[in-house]
């Protein structure tokens, strides 16, 4: 018996080593980022809408229901953003704050955070009919926040920390829905092609003006499947009973990523030292509205608050009924995705996406 025992420990022993060892490697391979910096609208909004005038707002319950401590910060869901999650992955910090929150630790601000608003769009229409931050004063408040760095650690250290920070650029969707399907004000300007190219054309410029402030680390996201958000499905249901996701939209997206993906592998040879990825958010997204009971969800067609169908910010609030269990459904509200799809998507991207920045290493010039 002893000897049995000595060889059982020893073989426990050897496996122990060996998990130790794959544990140790997952994490010497993960990329290294000096911080996280987010643009974009209510996907990665993490309670710049706090402090601003806008009716897009999620700074009351039941926003924030499941986030630590319980309280509404401003997200667009019942708890973390997929910003917040990947910041965890990559052991920068736990949650990535608001620019605009005026309490920023010194360690806050130079680890990243996010310049997001909710509502916002790559078109100018975009923000006019939201209130919402425009991405062109999203550069600007990133200028600013790229000074007060400056102030805390001096210009040499500044420039390395935006060289190496990970920059998440994730917008679009709005542009889509506010300005060509639900409220079609740039329809007689454009047919969907027309459109899709106006977009990304004026994302190139974003990017490039971010590059241009010293970023060199790029992680853009495509469009989810526009036509399985809830509130778009309501607007185009004939029969309330039969809620489908509208295939049309869903097309359009595909393409748009197909088209955005090629892009962004051109930009990226035009912009020395850079790494500029393609992030996909459609895959894992229609994945889990396919396929539910796999990940262990159960509704896909309407958010958690109230009757999922149309309630989103103002309509979602303290006296809206809501559902007991949010993790098994992939929206929170008729917009918004919950913290359990955000972290799933996360996890998506940090086997998909983050190992291609693992060779790229930034240099001060």
């Amino acid at each position: 018996m002893a000897y049995t025992n000595a060889h059982f420990i020893i073989i426990l022993i050897n496996l122990c080593t060996i998990v130790v060892a794959i544990s140790n490697n997952n994490t010497l391979n993960r990329p290294k980022f000096s911080s996280i910096l987010v643009f974009g609208d209510s996907t990665v909004d993490t309670g710049n809408n706090n402090y601003i005038t806008t009716l897009g707002k999620a700074n009351h319950y039941p926003y924030g229901r499941d986030f630590p401590g319980h309280v509404p910060t401003g997200r667009f869901s019942n708890g973390k953003l997929v910003p917040d999650f990947i910041a965890s992955i990559l052991n920068i910090k736990d949650t990535v704050p608001p620019f605009l929150d005026p309490h920023l630790s010194n360690d806050e601000l130079l680890t990243g955070v996010s310049f997001a608003s909710g509502g916002s769009g790559f078109d100018e229409f975009t923000p006019v009919l939201t209130g919402a931050i425009p991405m062109s004063k999203q550069i600007e408040l990133f200028k600013a926040y790229v000074e007060k760095i400056k102030c805390v650690v001096g210009e040499k250290e500044a420039k390395r920390i935006i060289g190496a920070a990970l920059v998440i650029i994730s917008a679009g969707t709005n542009d889509f829905i506010f300005n060509f399907y639900d409220i079609p004000t740039r329809r007689s300007e454009f047919n969907i092609v027309g459109y899709q190219d106006f977009i990304q054309n004026k994302l190139q410029i974003f990017i490039k003006e971010l590059y241009e402030v010293g970023c060199r680390k790029f992680g853009v996201t495509g469009l989810p499947c526009i036509g399985c958000i809830p509130i778009q499905i309501t607007v185009n249901c004939v029969d309330s009973k039969e809620r489908k996701c509208v295939e049309d939209e869903n097309s359009d997206a595909e393409i748009y990523n197909k088209k955005l993906a090629k892009r962004l592998l051109a930009l990226q040879e035009m912009l020395p030292g850079s790494r500029v990825v393609y992030a996909d958010i459609y895959d894992p997204l229609i994945n889990l509205i396919s396929h539910p009971e796999k990940y262990g969800f159960k509704e896909t067609d309407k958010g958690c608050c109230g009757t999922g169908a149309f309630e989103v910010t103002p309509l979602c609030n303290e006296i809206t009924p809501l559902c007991d269990d949010a993790s098994k459904y992939v929206f929170w509200d008729s917009v918004h995705p919950t913290e359990a799809t955000y972290q799933y998507i996360a996890k998506y991207l940090e086997m998909e996406v983050l190992p291609k920045f693992q060779f790229h290493n930034y240099t001060l010039e």
